[in-house]
């Protein structure tokens, strides 16, 4: 319940920084190479504060936490990669850890208090085959939201001194 609280937590927190501007996040994905960035503005905060709200409840949890994985996914490749590990180097260590997190929720279950277990769901798909869906889903969530969306900006061109 702990992992849930703090991981739904998170991204519900999360999707609503995305949400209280949409039009300053939709230029911010505009700036990292997105078309439609008022699309993936308006997605990525009912995405990241849906799967949130489910984590926290404990409610579809192999499907929440694979759209977890899917959004560090397309954050880890879009934004992050190209800088390296360290997440105060605006790395990719933050993004990584959170879809490992949400994948290990997957694999251990959402526990005794939860929609899931309440309606017996958590039966259905667990341990090592729930953390598939999850990574599985997620990646490839990530990849086709990556190819539809995307485009590496160029890199930023250095400027060169006029004195010689």
């Amino acid at each position: 319940m702990l992992l849930r609280a703090a991981l739904g937590g998170t991204m519900v927190a999360h999707g609503l920084n995305h949400g209280r501007s949409l039009d300053g996040t939709a230029r911010w994905f505009g700036s990292i190479g997105f078309s439609a960035p008022k699309l993936q503005a308006r997605a990525s905060a009912v995405v990241e504060t849906a799967a949130g709200v489910a984590l926290v409840a404990g409610a579809g949890t192999p499907l929440a936490a694979a759209a977890v994985v899917g959004t560090m996914g397309v954050a880890g490749r879009a934004v992050h990669q190209r800088n390296g590990f360290f997440v105060n180097a605006e790395g990719y260590e933050y993004v990584l850890n959170v879809a490992i997190a949400a994948t290990a929720l997957a694999a251990l279950g959402p526990g005794r208090w939860s929609v899931d277990r309440a309606l017996r769901a958590d039966r259905r798909l667990t341990g090592v085959p729930a953390a598939a869906v999850a990574a599985g889903l997620g990646i490839a969530a990530a990849s086709a939201q990556l190819a539809a969306f995307w485009n590496r900006p160029a890199p930023a061109e250095k400027e060169v001194d006029a004195h010689p």
